[in-house]
């Protein structure tokens, strides 16, 4: 049984890549961003299928590139024209007089890899390929991007596409990319970088940005990977000053590896990364598996990988949007306090409710603030939501002066006010933000949040001065909740020392063969003896001392309780004498044609005297072995209830998975039994993880059900365990 999910290959697919860069040691080394520059911040730009027509794909960039003020050279190729918005065009790219950091090619599918030799001929060192037309439309497809991916390899040159939208570097006045979002104009110094797999998504995210008078540091859609892929985008962001956080819009990633080496380097650089990872369900993962050439996964593994990394998967474009929006131009909260300021009690207490659930602490004012904020109004709610009621608008002064009262009571991380309609107009809502700005002035570390009704000129003066603003105010507080989550979560990432491999058959293990391998990995086992016959288990059962369990030994039958073929606590040498038997010719009988090795037979633990978990390994074919937890018996497959994480890490981590799941008070203790030992447990799942790093490249499955957690003190034992290896390398 597993929990992971499929990991369904999309049309068009890179192989996996995860046993290129040891599997499971380690993600690799930081992505080298050197070589985009020329694509990203470009001294001159050729337009491979230019046109003078307005409207058309190849005039498009043309007219960008003058727009925006792009000062390097600008060479339109068309064999028809002599000047194409301004600039000078050459019949074809023989006829450029020098060599050209960029070329985008705007011409159909047959002739791109012509005009992509042409250009590495002539010292190009980076393309941008709008057409479509290749493996996202089967095998004709595949084989042409296949011949670009290694135009790419023997040339050096970073290839973005095909299939994409484009890019933009605004600062720099490039906008290499033929969407109709980058007019109006968008201004300089914007400080979200967008790296998109969908360039008809990423052109969506441009005019949410218009209408929200915000600009991109940096605008990538990536189309279908054939060289310069998302990670890559990552990477260069996280390394740029002027961003300040990276948005994500991926289907999938071609390489995990890679894609966590990303996030590290941007969670090193202090960038936050939001991701809207698209394919939860199979039917998504299918609309995603038809739209772009590289490889879904389980959606459960990538939700894991981007928490361990240090991602947020955003649950809906609102969301995501909304925290791209506040990272760029608000402030994170510093801790997880926050204070409410309402002008009506209904909506602070939905604004409480959503900071309670979303992790907050709205922390209550004391007696003494509370009694200074009634000497200001007498008929103010006090406590924390504080109804400063509609009338203190109309009086400036002293909602600055409940404001303060507010603030010097806690060391509050957050503050967000709900105006309502008090900013409905440029006069109330700038008098009105004069107050915030000097409150901003005062307490330059806090997250402040104004929500309600504003102009335009009133928002662009609130975000001027690092107040956001939000329409509904529990999007305010859940923007809140999210960052200081992010902001004060522990570095769990301390890597656990590696293991040395182990000597793996390349047979089918049983249960005795999976037992004793956990065992030199360091998990916990219990002493179990092979027996052929039922005298050989009444042998072993006096070896290792009553009671006892005797269960069939066979790689071929996995599922032994449904066949009858365990016995528990037998007492005596007769009930081993009689058990035996009994499963032998149970498993002859259930199963003709299974290797029937005998009898294992095992001390008898009381299952009562713990907690049941499961752990359990699989390798994903994008991120390599990921490691599984949760609760065991029955309930594993009743609530699905479990947390992954890639292997290996460390039992501060292992701490953290088991905290994840819904279950996991049943290990604190509940009705008067003890605690669990969760330092055993987390110790166990770590080491877990150290041998599925190990040995990646031959596991293809891990079961332990159930994993007994006894009380705090006692330790915890692997009572039963199923694992299946791949044949080793013959050479």
């Amino acid at each position: 049984m597993s929990l992971f999910g499929a990991s369904p290959a999309r049309p068009g697919a890179f192989a996996p890549e995860f046993a290129a860069s040891a599997p499971g040691i380690g993600p690799a080394a930081n992505i080298e961003t050197t070589s985009l520059a020329p694509l990203l911040t470009p001294r001159s730009v050729a337009i491979v299928g230019a046109s003078g027509t307005p409207g058309k794909i190849g005039a498009i960039p043309v007219a960008m590139l003058r727009e925006y003020g792009f000062p390097g050279a600008v060479f339109p190729v068309n064999p028809k024209a002599e000047e194409i918005s301004g600039y000078r065009a050459v019949p074809d790219i023989a006829a450029i007089p020098e060599p050209v950091d960029l070329a985008i090619v705007a011409i159909p599918a047959a002739g791109v890899l012509h005009a992509l030799e042409a250009c590495a001929a002539r010292g190009t060192r980076a393309a941008v390929v709008f057409s479509s037309g290749f493996a996202e439309i089967g095998a004709d497809g595949l084989a042409a991007q296949a011949a670009m991916a290694d135009l790419a390899r023997r040339t050096g040159m970073r290839i973005l596409g095909p299939n994409t939208l484009g890019i933009a570097n605004i600062d720099a006045g490039l906008v290499a990319s033929f969407c109709p979002f980058f007019r109006p104009r968008f201004p300089t110094g914007g400080a979200i970088g967008l790296v998109s797999q969908s360039g008809a998504f990423g052109g969506y995210v441009a005019n949410l940005a218009q209408d929200r008078g915000l600009s991109f540091s940096c605008w990538i859609t990536t189309g279908n990977e054939v060289d310069v892929d998302v990670a890559d985008g990552i990477a260069y962001l996280a390394e740029d000053p002027r961003t300040r956080v990276i948005l994500v819009y991926m289907e999938g990633a071609r390489s995990g590896p890679r894609l966590i080496a990303a996030l590290e380097q941007a969670r090193a650089a202090g960038k936050p990364v939001i991701a809207l990872k698209v394919g939860r369900t199979a039917i998504g993962a299918e609309a995603a598996a038809s739209h772009t050439a590289s490889l879904a996964g389980s959606d459960a593994v990538y939700d894991a990988v981007l928490a361990q990394y240090g991602a947020y998967r955003a649950r809906s474009v609102a969301e995501w949007f909304e925290l791209g929006y506040a990272y760029a131009v608000g402030r994170s909260p510093k801790n997880k306090t926050i204070g409410l300021i309402t002008v009506s009690g209904g909506v602070g207490v939905m604004m409480a409710d959503e900071a309670v659930s979303g992790g907050l602490d709205p922390a209550p004012l004391g007696p003494e603030a509370q009694d200074r904020i009634r000497a200001i109004v007498p008929f103010a709610g006090t406590r924390n939501p504080v109804d400063v009621t509609g009338q203190m608008i109309g009086d400036l002064g002293r909602f600055a002066e409940m404001v303060e009262v507010v603030l010097a009571e806690h060391d509050y991380g957050s503050i967000v006010c709900f105006n309502a309609g008090a900013g409905h107009t440029d006069e109330s809502g700038l008098r009105i933000q004069k107050v915030w700005q000097q409150v901003r002035d005062r307490h330059p570390d806090v997250y402040i949040a104004i929500s309600g009704a504003v102009t335009p000129a009133v928002r662009r003066a609130y975000e001027a001065c690092g107040c956001l603003v939000f329409t509904e105010p529990d999007s305010a507080v859940r923007t809140a909740a999210i960052m200081a989550r992010l902001s004060t979560s522990p570095d769990l990432r301390a890597p656990p020392p590696a293991m040395a491999q182990l000597p793996l058959p390349d047979t089918v293990l049983d249960e005795r063969g999976a037992l004793r391998l956990l065992g030199m990995a360091g998990l916990p086992v219990p002493e179990a003896r092979a027996a052929a016959d039922p005298e050989a288990a009444v042998q072993a059962a006096r070896e290792i001392g009553f009671p006892v369990v005797v269960k069939i030994l066979s790689p071929d039958i996995l599922h032994k309780t449904d066949m009858g073929g365990v016995a528990l606590d037998l007492h005596s040498e007769q009930a081993v004498r009689d058990a035996a038997a009994r499963i032998l010719a149970a498993g002859r009988a259930h199963a003709p044609d299974a290797r029937i090795e005998g009898c294992l037979v095992a001390p008898m633990i009381d299952t009562r005297d713990g907690v049941e978990t499961i752990l359990g390994v699989q390798v994903d074919p994008i991120f390599g072995p990921i490691v599984m937890f949760g609760l065991g018996g029955i309930l594993v497959e009743l609530l699905q209830d479990v947390a992954l994480r890639r292997a290996p890490f460390g039992p501060a981590e292992a701490i953290d998975m088991i905290r994840q799941i819904r279950g996991a008070a049943l290990l604190d203790g509940v009705r008067g039994r003890p605690p669990a030992d969760l330092e055993a447990l987390a110790q166990a799942l770590s080491d877990l993880s150290r041998f599925a790093a190990a040995h990646a490249d031959r596991i293809e499955s891990l079961d332990i059900n159930p994993f007994l957690v006894r009380p705090r003190g006692a330790g915890a034992i692997a009572l039963d365990a199923v694992l299946t290896l791949r044949a080793g390398d013959p050479s």
